[in-house]
């Protein structure tokens, strides 16, 4: 196994990807949200890879158009598809005995995936898809539909700590307040973003595992937009956004590789 730099094309500007070398022929490609580069928060995904390397699966990670070390303008998760595209062909030539690709993205990188039908991968792992649009920073601050902020306030009254900030008068009673208010009301529509990702994927013939953290509020949010019945979303309780509690990032591995093994 070695960690290779490369660039490639996509269009007229060249972008920056790194491949983890392995024997396998089923191959995962990383891809980023947000403004996020290519070794993901904290090299999170630079780890995962090198993880999934070891594991026997080649890896592929890349910086989007705008994004790190890659050429051209920045043109937001939604208009990604070329990109990813791109990253694909390249990471196909550059292992030629990859027979399968899964696609991976985690918040908005993930509705990416959903948007681009897919992309052109033989499978799927949907990680916290982001379905809020009125921002499409997924940092910033989002009103929830009720029954993510049921979930939230859930999870609070199982924490311990929370429940101590609650009757040693740590918490703040008006927002509280609000934030009950809030929780018993009317569900709003999909939003336009939700709708567009769920046309995207209802066609895809490859398999699709979607994976929510339990305490992440773009996950709420997905799940509160999304058919309850869908049997191909799998939910890590006491998992933040990233995965990065010791038991989540175990979780999450394993999901992975067994996205990897089934396709």
């Amino acid at each position: 196994m070695s960690r290779l730099h490369l660039a490639f094309g996509c269009g007229s500007s060249k972008l920056a990807g790194t491949l983890d070398t392995a024997p396998a022929k089923t191959g995962l490609m990383i891809v980023s949200g947000g403004n996020e580069l290519r070794s993901g928060a904290f090299s999170g995904q630079a780890h995962m890879a090198a993880r999934m390397a070891k594991a026997g699966f080649p890896v592929f990670r890349f910086d989007r158009r705008g994004i790190g070390d890659s050429e051209g303008d920045n043109r937001g998760f939604q208009k990604s598809k070329k990109d990813i595209a791109a990253a694909l062909e390249a990471f196909r030539a550059i292992t030629p005995t990859m027979e399968k690709v899964v696609g991976l993205g985690n918040c908005d990188a993930a509705s990416a995936l959903m948007l681009a039908g897919g992309a052109g991968c033989d499978a799927l792992v949907l990680s916290n898809p982001w379905t809020i649009e009125q921002a499409e920073d997924a940092g910033e601050a989002v009103d929830l539909p009720p029954d993510a902020i049921r979930a939230r306030y859930l999870a609070k009254l199982k924490n311990p700590r929370e429940l101590w900030r609650l009757v040693s008068g740590g918490v703040d009673l008006r927002k509280l307040a609000g934030g009950l208010r809030g929780s018993v009301g009317k569900a709003p529509p999909p939003s336009g973003l939700a709708e567009r990702m769920r046309h995207g994927i209802a066609d895809y013939q490859g398999r699709v595992h979607i994976l929510l953290a339990g305490n992440d509020r773009t996950a709420q949010a997905f799940a509160a937009s999304w058919p309850k019945d869908d049997d191909r979303v799998h939910q890590c309780d006491g998992a933040s956004h990233a995965f990065v509690e010791e038991h989540a990032r175990q979780w999450f591995d394993d999901q992975v590789l067994a996205a990897l093994r089934k396709v």
